[in-house]
């Protein structure tokens, strides 16, 4: 009976394996229609993240499932099928595969009962439904970089004067578009932080401090990008200008980007550890 009920488990298990690969694969096809140029690579630290989790509680996970958390979990993952294979021009089915995956094997695994066993985990799903929506949805930023950029150049000596999201300098002019307006710079930042949230064992008020850290990061740091980008064309530096507005060197200023956030993480680390510290030294 035992012997049974193990194989029974092994092909449980076999199957959810075999269906979790798929809708990665899935999902990060979906990912890599869309043209944003880090999105695919968020994913994955995202869904390395969640295997992480999985396989720290794999032994303590209950995998009973019934009939009608089994139908509804592969009606779920029906979905996310039919959306990638025939690819369906409906807009706000971009925001829901991540989740309705991960809903569909939660309810496959462990039924209804189960769910909240995978709570983390689909609550980071979740996030990527509304970096999707974030994605779709930007705001317009266009104006306020282009004066804080404005605001940096003048800081700096430079003889600069703006009209509207036009930033002009005596030898030349840029035009603040809304894709170097820095918003996909901070919804990576964003995405970034959340995963440090879930991660990192931190006070409910660094969970909220993280996030606007990072927003704030992203737009100072893209408002340097911009002035910098002015200040070639002034130059008449098309080679330097085209590196750092199209080239490796745009993705230079997210590098630093993301290091100054995992530093600040860092340190918010290094404080709860000496105080963990000077708390046990005081209590004995």
């Amino acid at each position: 009976m035992q012997n049974r009920l193990s194989i029974s488990l092994k092909n449980v298990e076999i199957w959810l394996i075999g269906i979790v690969g798929t809708l990665i694969a899935i999902n990060l096809n979906l990912v890599s229609r869309v043209d944003h140029p880090t999105n695919f690579y968020v994913y994955i630290l995202f869904l390395v993240t969640v295997y992480l989790l999985l396989k720290e509680k794999a032994n303590q996970l209950n995998l009973e499932s019934n009939l009608l958390s089994s139908i509804t979990g592969t009606f779920l993952i029906a979905l996310v099928f039919i959306y990638s294979f025939f690819q369906i021009n409906i807009g706000f089915l971009f925001l829901f595969p991540p989740l309705l995956s991960g809903f569909g094997i939660a309810l496959l695994a462990s039924g209804y009962r189960g769910l909240k066993q995978y709570k983390r985990e689909l609550w980071l799903l979740g996030f990527l439904t509304i970096r999707n929506f974030m994605i779709m949805n930007k705001l317009d930023l266009t104006l306020v970089t282009a004066k804080f950029s404005t605001v940096i150049l003048w800081y700096t000596g430079f003889k600069v004067n703006r009209s509207g999201v036009m930033i002009h300098l005596p030898t030349g002019s840029v035009e603040v578009y809304s894709a170097c307006s820095g918003i996909d710079l901070i919804i990576d930042l964003l995405s970034l932080a959340v995963l440090f949230i879930y991660l990192l064992n931190l006070s409910w008020q660094q969970k909220i401090m993280i996030p606007i850290v990072a927003a704030c990061l992203g737009f100072v740091i893209n408002g340097f990008r911009v002035a910098l980008m002015a200040i070639l064309v002034a130059q008449g530096d098309n080679q330097a200008f085209e590196y750092w507005h199209l080239g490796d060197g745009s993705l230079i200023f997210s590098t630093v980007a993301s290091l100054f956030l995992c530093c600040f993480c860092w340190f918010l680390l290094s404080r709860n550890e000496k105080e963990s510290k000077n708390s046990i030294n005081y209590s004995k």
